[in-house]
């Protein structure tokens, strides 16, 4: 649906430039492009450490995917992960480490309980992971905030590149409209660039990553309910409220 989304917006607008008569060609200029693409990201890698972008850059794929978290399969696995660790103790969920399907999280919580950390370092020590993966989140999500608001300002500097120019060639006709060609066309990308990309998906990261710390948050319950050895009927309720997530 996301691209859909985009793919919506991008063909509305080459419908309406045609619908006037216009031409798509007149919407594309090697310049201006240059001008909002490349000042955009170094504005921004003038300001974000390279890892942050790196990290950033790699989570845009949720633009094409969004990533499956099984709330319902994962309340089921730590239900039963209960059901044996007060049968059998601890060491009888080693074996669950070596699962391929248990996410990094999952795993480390896993480890940590299965060495017999008690439950308030548990709960101190899952609660500090929590923290850790929303800022790393937020910040990857900043990242094309950011853009989008460099954007639209970039857009006009190439505008007034554009206005110089055509100021310097009034006795040019053809180049002339060629300099008034890139500043209108500069404006619109970095309009167009900030409103129809950038700032939709630090957005939809955001949706994204509230999913995804919901389904931490119903991990590290889970696990913490299997430390203090809570029966199965208060690890059910407490896990219970997490199963209607929807993707």
């Amino acid at each position: 649906m996301a691209l859909a989304g985009l793919l919506l917006a991008l063909v509305s607008i080459t419908l309406a430039q045609l619908w006037h008569g216009g031409s798509l060609w007149g919407l594309l200029d090697v310049p201006a492009l240059l001008i909002v693409l490349g000042g955009t990201l170094g504005a921004v890698l003038l300001q974000t450490p390279w890892t942050q972008c790196r990290a950033a850059f790699k989570a845009s794929a949720m633009l094409f995917r969004t990533p499956h978290w099984p709330f319902q399969e994962q309340a089921s696995r730590l239900l039963r992960w209960s059901n044996e660790a007060r049968q059998a103790g601890f060491l009888a969920l080693e074996p669950r480490l070596a699962n391929g399907e248990l996410d990094a999280f999952t795993r480390q919580g896993l480890q940590w309980l299965v060495d017999g950390t008690e439950p308030p370092a548990l709960e101190q020590l899952l609660d500090n992971e929590l923290d850790r993966l929303e800022e790393q989140r937020e910040m990857e999500a900043r990242v094309f905030e950011a853009m989008g608001g460099y954007s639209p300002t970039i857009g006009i500097v190439g505008a007034v590149l554009g206005l110089i120019q055509a100021m310097a060639h009034l006795d040019d006709p053809n180049r002339l409209g060629a300099g008034i060609a890139v500043a209108f066309v500069a404006t619109l990308y970095g309009v167009g660039l900030a409103n129809l990309l950038l700032l939709p998906l630090a957005n939809r990261l955001r949706a994204l990553y509230r999913l995804e710390l919901r389904y931490r948050e119903l991990t590290a319950i889970g696990l913490l309910a299997i430390a203090r050895g809570e029966g199965s009927l208060a690890v059910s309720r407490q896990l219970g409220q997490y199963q209607g997530q929807r993707q």
